[in-house]
């Protein structure tokens, strides 16, 4: 029974690593197609809910307690932010950048872990954190600022670019979502949670377009049916990617599951050179992998 469970959460981390630098893929695509960041979460959202109903006889309407719909109103509004700064942040930016950026969610993880569940990091842990800030300097490093002699700072090399600053907000949204969102799993099901991820998230979207994109979503519309195999494959892989976290999230803590997730930066970097002709890839797959190394850190000896 042990090993059934070591080998499904195994596989879901395995799982969630590959479909989701795919998903940021096609995420790029739409925004390069002129997809708002935000229309592209919303009908994200709107068909895996659609996709939900047709499993609805296994889902649990009732008897779901206080807690979990306060838990999972939080996780789905942060979780609504974080997916629209990241696409957003896609469109900016290099997907073999921003893939190694998202290392920064372990250390955010270690923070939650700190304030709010009392998990104090081991010295193995701060060393994870000292990697994965030293690879970001070797991803960061572009190489016009090699040329001038000057190694980016945390302020000219990172939060001067709005790819970046948009990718850090997504990813401080989004690991604080994995908090709230593992409260709500463990009162229900990863399943039960996942459509309610899907509804609350459409919900909120939803809202948005209404207060902001009236006069472009009939636009937007006509670009979805125009690329629907576009979106029908982000949906897909984010569904895939969103429960695979789901089921891992129900069985190891939060900072060890988003530290585990950060090993996704390596194929980025080799998918940001794949779909978009990204360059210096030699030196981002060095400093992803450091960055890899410090996750690794974490969620094992931290």
């Amino acid at each position: 029974m042990l090993s059934n469970i070591i080998g499904l959460t195994s596989f879901a981390v395995l799982v969630r690593i590959l479909a989701n630098p795919l998903s940021n893929v096609f995420q790029k695509q739409l925004t390069r197609q002129g997809a708002n960041p935000l229309f592209v979460i919303s009908a994200t959202y709107g068909v895996l809910m659609l996709v939900c109903l047709v499993f609805r006889s296994q889902l649990r309407f009732t008897s779901l307690p206080l807690e979990f719909w306060q838990s999972m109103l939080i996780a789905s509004l942060f979780a609504m932010f974080g997916n629209v700064f990241l696409v957003k942040a896609m469109h900016l930016g290099d997907l073999s950048v921003l893939g190694p950026i998202n290392a920064y969610k372990a250390i955010v993880g270690m923070l939650i872990g700190i304030f709010l569940l009392n998990e104090i990091p081991g010295w193995w842990g701060l060393a994870g954190v000292f990697l994965i800030v030293a690879g970001s300097y070797i991803v960061l490093n572009t190489s016009q600022q090699r040329q001038q002699g000057s190694l980016p700072s945390i302020s000219t090399g990172i939060l001067q670019r709005p790819a970046v600053r948009l990718r850090l907000a997504a990813l401080v949204f989004s690991a604080i979502d994995g908090a709230f969102l593992k409260k709500a799993i463990l009162l229900s099901t990863p399943t039960v949670a996942f459509f309610y991820w899907c509804v609350l998230g459409f919900g909120f979207t939803f809202i948005w377009i209404s207060l902001s994109l009236r006069p472009t979503w009939r636009a937007q519309a006509t670009l979805l049916l125009s690329h629907k195999t576009t979106y029908l494959a982000l949906c897909a892989t984010v569904g895939i990617t969103q429960m695979a976290s789901n089921i891992a999230l129900e069985r190891i803590p939060v900072g060890y599951a988003l530290a585990l997730f950060q090993t996704s930066a390596l194929v980025s970097v080799l998918f940001g050179y794949k779909f978009f002709n990204e360059q210096n890839i030699l030196r981002k797959l060095i400093g992803a992998g450091i960055m890899v190394a410090g996750a690794v850190l974490i969620a094992i000896l931290g």
